[in-house]
């Protein structure tokens, strides 16, 4: 399967936006939501991406059409779609269903997705892709993008309509950065400082797309800040997939300790006033980011949006209404 990546790289614009599934969106009415991802769209956003857990708390396709249905040129993206959740057949389906109502406007970001060790049965610590496998994750999803790209030739050979999606990787180590090269349009990094970014761009080539996800966090005293970050690193395994790749860059025994070092604090999340944060986001931009997706910590989805509107201003280049609705 083949996509335009300059078309919907163009369109992407420098910032996008990253929604937490849950709590904050999974406790919001669909009305709210059309509202508040309207807003996202003015601010001058390019585009928005939502995830979905093992179970919930939205399926991942309705999702996406609601708020491509509330919005007019927002590009809206899968951050991550699971791929133990559906077959390769319904997850090709479901994306060329969307890609075709809604042309050069959906990104498919994929991942075997992780989840932790809650005690809840529904909830095995292990990839959903792999609950039943001895196979890597690479292995995994590298199975999973050939057959939907199998059920893909297969709707084109019966006359079924097609129109063009990327595919891009939750992709962190650099095997799973080798098969969004070779396999996928692009990669879509989770919980990474810039360094990684740089990685990224350096294993993907210059060719696929890069769209990172950063969490700022608008609390100009440091102090501050950082014992925010280090409340929410706190939820985090320290033996999770987030955690190896910081220790592959190159963090050791010391950053993990008492909560985190103010080196991986500061490393991983961004912090301060706009004009601060809007630098980080940047450097991202200047490591090779196609876009950067901003994910701000917030009891609602409206203070989320509410913070962004404070950051858009401070954004260089921001806005990409000016750019054609279709590609």
């Amino acid at each position: 399967m083949t996509t335009t990546t300059d078309g919907f790289r163009a369109r992407l614009g420098r910032f996008g936006v990253w929604l937490a599934p849950a709590p904050v969106l999974g406790a919001t009415p669909a009305a709210l939501e059309r509202e508040q991802v309207a807003r996202i769209e003015a601010l001058g956003f390019g585009s928005v991406w939502v995830g979905e857990g093992a179970h919930g708390p939205k399926e991942i396709f309705a999702h996406l059409a609601l708020l491509l249905a509330a919005t007019d040129r927002l590009l809206v993206g899968s951050g991550i779609a699971r791929v133990g959740n559906r077959t390769p057949a319904a997850m090709q389906a479901g994306a060329a269903t969307l890609a075709e109502a809604f042309p050069g406007r959906l990104l498919l970001g994929l991942g075997v997705g992780i989840t932790a060790d809650t005690g809840d049965p529904r909830d095995p610590p292990v990839p959903a892709a792999r609950a039943t496998s001895d196979a890597s994750p690479v292995a995994v999803m590298r199975r999973y993008l050939d057959a939907m790209t199998a059920a893909a030739d297969t709707d084109a050979a019966a006359g079924g309509l097609a129109a063009p999606f990327p595919r891009l990787l939750a992709a962190l180590g650099p095997r799973m950065l080798a098969l969004a090269r070779d396999h996928a349009d692009g990669a879509h990094p989770f919980s990474v400082p810039v360094a990684h970014t740089a990685l990224a761009r350096e294993i993907l080539g210059p060719d696929k797309l890069l769209v990172p996800e950063q969490v700022i966090l608008d609390e100009p005293d440091p102090t501050a800040a950082r014992a925010l970050a280090r409340r929410h690193l706190a939820a985090g395994s320290p033996t999770s997939p987030y955690a190896r790749n910081l220790r592959r860059l190159g963090y050791g025994d010391d950053d993990f300790a008492h909560g985190g070092s103010d080196r991986l604090i500061d490393d991983r999340f961004a912090h301060g006033d706009p004009a601060a944060l809007a630098r980080r986001l940047t450097e991202h931009l200047d490591a090779g980011a196609d876009s950067v997706l901003i994910r701000v910590p917030a009891p609602t989805l409206n203070a989320a949006v509410d913070t962004l509107a404070r950051l858009a201003d401070a954004l260089p280049d921001a806005p990409a209404a000016s750019l054609p609705q279709h590609i």
